[in-house]
């Protein structure tokens, strides 16, 4: 009689979570749009720029303004920029797209850019070459790079 009940007590639970499980991820489009995207190589160079094919001319390959995040868990200032990244990704919505590059598991994108100080941050305007920024900025200064620098307002 015990093993029954155990058996129907973890057979609900077990129910339970499977349920709770396929709700997880469902959110909508734009929901799933607006967040900061992370980059290895090989989605870097289909989605970026192509330093293999071009190493000498930047050929943006996206169409929207970018910011690109190179960073590392381990490093305070990344870990208080992440937040506010996240944050602009939500609110300028479809008129950027904000990278994120682990400078520990691709360490031959931090090369290609010289990448030495972290946070650095690469800006990414439509048609110009791009600008990268060294350290942590407050979100007014990534307000103020966004409208400046990608020529994109909220």
């Amino acid at each position: 009689m015990k093993k029954i009940k155990i058996l129907g007590l973890t057979f609900a639970l077990l129910s339970t979570l499977l349920s709770f499980g396929s709700t997880i991820g469902q959110n909508t489009e734009k929901e799933q749009k607006h967040h900061t995207i992370q980059l290895n190589k090989k989605d870097f160079l289909d989605k970026v720029y192509d330093y293999e094919k071009n190493p000498k001319k930047w050929v943006y390959k996206g169409d929207k303004p970018a910011i690109i995040d190179f960073y590392a868990d381990w490093c305070g200032p990344c870990r208080k920029t992440a937040p506010i990244l996240e944050a602009l990704a939500k609110e300028y919505g479809d008129k950027i797209v904000i990278y994120k590059v682990d400078t520990q598991k691709e360490r031959e994108l931090s090369a290609a850019f010289g990448i030495q100080s972290l946070p650095s941050l690469l800006f990414i305007p439509l048609g110009e070459a791009p600008q990268l920024a060294k350290g942590a900025l407050p979100k007014e200064a990534f307000e103020e790079a966004i409208a400046k620098v990608l020529k994109v307002k909220k």
